[in-house]
Protein backbone atom coordinates (compact mmCIF):
# COMPACT_ATOMS: atom_id res chain seq x y z
CA UNK A 1 0.00 0.00 0.00
CA UNK A 2 1.30 3.63 -1.22
CA UNK A 3 1.83 5.82 2.00
CA UNK A 4 0.75 9.57 1.00
CA UNK A 5 -0.43 12.27 2.80
CA UNK A 6 -3.64 14.10 1.15
CA UNK A 7 -4.34 18.02 1.05
CA UNK A 8 -7.73 18.61 -0.15
CA UNK A 9 -8.52 21.67 -2.70
CA UNK A 10 -11.07 24.11 -3.09
CA UNK A 11 -11.91 25.96 -6.56
CA UNK A 12 -10.47 24.37 -10.00
CA UNK A 13 -8.33 21.02 -9.85
CA UNK A 14 -5.31 21.06 -7.64
CA UNK A 15 -2.46 21.60 -11.03
CA UNK A 16 -4.11 25.16 -11.13
CA UNK A 17 -3.08 25.94 -7.48
CA UNK A 18 0.40 24.41 -7.57
CA UNK A 19 1.96 27.44 -6.84
CA UNK A 20 -0.05 27.75 -3.14
CA UNK A 21 1.96 24.35 -2.51
CA UNK A 22 5.33 25.19 -3.88
CA UNK A 23 7.24 28.39 -4.78
CA UNK A 24 7.72 29.24 -8.47
CA UNK A 25 11.21 29.68 -7.68
CA UNK A 26 11.60 26.19 -6.58
CA UNK A 27 9.51 24.66 -9.77
CA UNK A 28 11.84 26.56 -11.93
CA UNK A 29 15.38 25.62 -10.37
CA UNK A 30 14.50 21.95 -10.00
CA UNK A 31 13.47 21.95 -13.63
CA UNK A 32 16.67 23.59 -14.94
CA UNK A 33 19.04 21.36 -12.76
CA UNK A 34 16.52 18.34 -13.58
CA UNK A 35 17.20 18.92 -17.44
CA UNK A 36 20.35 19.56 -17.00
CA UNK A 37 21.45 16.26 -15.00
CA UNK A 38 18.80 14.18 -17.47
CA UNK A 39 21.58 14.77 -20.41
CA UNK A 40 24.68 14.84 -18.58
CA UNK A 41 26.50 11.90 -19.02
CA UNK A 42 28.90 12.53 -15.98
CA UNK A 43 27.25 10.71 -13.50
CA UNK A 44 29.48 12.45 -10.37
CA UNK A 45 28.01 15.35 -12.02
CA UNK A 46 24.11 14.03 -11.80
CA UNK A 47 24.98 12.82 -8.28
CA UNK A 48 26.11 16.09 -7.10
CA UNK A 49 23.31 18.21 -8.59
CA UNK A 50 20.89 15.44 -7.01
CA UNK A 51 22.10 15.57 -3.26
CA UNK A 52 23.32 19.16 -3.10
CA UNK A 53 20.89 21.27 -5.54
CA UNK A 54 17.99 18.97 -5.47
CA UNK A 55 18.13 17.37 -1.46
CA UNK A 56 17.78 14.24 -2.25
CA UNK A 57 19.58 10.67 -0.14
CA UNK A 58 21.58 9.05 -3.37
CA UNK A 59 23.69 6.44 -1.87
CA UNK A 60 27.69 5.65 -3.13
CA UNK A 61 27.99 4.32 -6.61
CA UNK A 62 23.83 4.56 -8.00
CA UNK A 63 23.59 5.10 -11.21
CA UNK A 64 21.12 7.22 -12.73
CA UNK A 65 20.68 6.75 -16.84
CA UNK A 66 20.22 8.81 -19.48
CA UNK A 67 17.03 10.72 -19.14
CA UNK A 68 16.25 9.56 -15.90
CA UNK A 69 13.10 12.20 -14.48
CA UNK A 70 13.36 12.62 -10.82
CA UNK A 71 9.84 14.38 -9.09
CA UNK A 72 10.01 18.61 -9.93
CA UNK A 73 8.18 19.75 -7.10
CA UNK A 74 9.35 17.44 -4.36
CA UNK A 75 12.60 15.81 -5.23
CA UNK A 76 14.01 16.02 -1.39
CA UNK A 77 11.21 13.04 -0.91
CA UNK A 78 13.58 10.78 -3.11
CA UNK A 79 15.99 8.01 -1.17
CA UNK A 80 17.98 5.58 -3.18
CA UNK A 81 20.33 3.63 -1.35
CA UNK A 82 24.09 2.56 -2.59
CA UNK A 83 25.10 0.65 -5.74
CA UNK A 84 21.23 1.09 -7.47
CA UNK A 85 20.74 1.67 -11.25
CA UNK A 86 17.67 3.80 -12.43
CA UNK A 87 17.33 2.49 -15.94
CA UNK A 88 16.73 4.75 -18.98
CA UNK A 89 13.54 7.33 -19.02
CA UNK A 90 12.23 6.47 -15.94
CA UNK A 91 10.60 8.52 -13.68
CA UNK A 92 10.10 9.14 -10.31
CA UNK A 93 7.00 10.94 -8.68
CA UNK A 94 6.53 12.14 -5.25
CA UNK A 95 3.74 14.22 -5.95
CA UNK A 96 -0.06 13.08 -7.73
CA UNK A 97 -1.88 16.43 -8.82
CA UNK A 98 -5.79 15.34 -8.79
CA UNK A 99 -9.13 17.28 -9.31
CA UNK A 100 -10.25 17.49 -5.88
CA UNK A 101 -6.50 17.16 -3.66
CA UNK A 102 -3.25 16.66 -4.36
CA UNK A 103 -0.72 13.51 -2.69
CA UNK A 104 2.57 13.99 -1.44
CA UNK A 105 4.97 10.59 -0.29
CA UNK A 106 8.33 9.85 -0.26
CA UNK A 107 9.71 6.85 -2.48
CA UNK A 108 12.34 5.28 -0.58
CA UNK A 109 14.41 2.89 -3.17
CA UNK A 110 17.00 0.58 -1.72
CA UNK A 111 20.38 -1.03 -2.36
CA UNK A 112 21.36 -2.95 -5.06
CA UNK A 113 18.23 -2.18 -6.53
CA UNK A 114 17.76 -2.13 -10.45
CA UNK A 115 15.02 -0.37 -12.21
CA UNK A 116 14.64 -0.76 -16.24
CA UNK A 117 14.17 1.40 -18.39
CA UNK A 118 11.10 3.40 -19.13
CA UNK A 119 9.54 2.70 -15.39
CA UNK A 120 7.40 5.05 -13.45
CA UNK A 121 7.92 4.70 -10.11
CA UNK A 122 4.48 6.59 -8.06
CA UNK A 123 4.59 8.21 -4.82
CA UNK A 124 4.63 6.64 -1.32
CA UNK A 125 6.70 3.32 -2.72
CA UNK A 126 8.87 1.31 -0.91
CA UNK A 127 11.21 -1.07 -3.31
CA UNK A 128 13.67 -3.40 -1.25
CA UNK A 129 17.05 -3.59 -1.38
CA UNK A 130 18.03 -6.06 -4.23
CA UNK A 131 14.74 -5.66 -5.97
CA UNK A 132 14.62 -5.87 -9.66
CA UNK A 133 11.95 -4.13 -11.44
CA UNK A 134 11.34 -4.88 -14.86
CA UNK A 135 11.37 -2.26 -17.77
CA UNK A 136 8.29 -0.49 -18.64
CA UNK A 137 6.56 -1.66 -15.42
CA UNK A 138 4.84 0.99 -13.08
CA UNK A 139 5.49 0.42 -9.48
CA UNK A 140 2.51 1.87 -7.74
CA UNK A 141 2.52 -0.48 -4.55
CA UNK A 142 5.44 -1.56 -2.34
CA UNK A 143 7.94 -4.27 -3.64
CA UNK A 144 9.83 -6.81 -1.54
CA UNK A 145 13.09 -6.95 -0.83
CA UNK A 146 15.26 -9.20 -3.60
CA UNK A 147 12.04 -9.59 -5.62
CA UNK A 148 11.59 -9.46 -9.34
CA UNK A 149 8.08 -7.31 -10.60
CA UNK A 150 7.10 -6.17 -13.58
CA UNK A 151 4.10 -4.88 -15.69
CA UNK A 152 1.16 -2.77 -15.35
CA UNK A 153 -0.74 -3.30 -13.12
CA UNK A 154 2.81 -4.77 -11.29
CA UNK A 155 3.37 -8.57 -10.56
CA UNK A 156 5.88 -10.14 -8.42
CA UNK A 157 7.60 -12.51 -11.18
CA UNK A 158 10.17 -14.48 -8.41
CA UNK A 159 9.89 -14.00 -4.80
CA UNK A 160 13.94 -14.45 -4.54
CA UNK A 161 16.33 -13.56 -6.77
CA UNK A 162 19.56 -13.47 -4.44
CA UNK A 163 20.44 -16.77 -6.30
CA UNK A 164 20.26 -15.33 -9.87
CA UNK A 165 23.36 -13.81 -11.79
CA UNK A 166 23.16 -10.24 -11.95
CA UNK A 167 25.86 -9.87 -14.65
Amino acid sequence: MRQTDRYPVDGPNSLWQVYRTIPRWKAVRNFIFIQISRYAPSLPLKLWIYRRILGMKVGRHTSFALMVMVDVFFPERIEVGENTIIGYNSTILTHEYLIKEYRLGHVRIGSNVMIGANTTVLPGVTIGDGAIVGAGSVVHKDVAPYSFVAGNPLQVIRTDVREDDRA
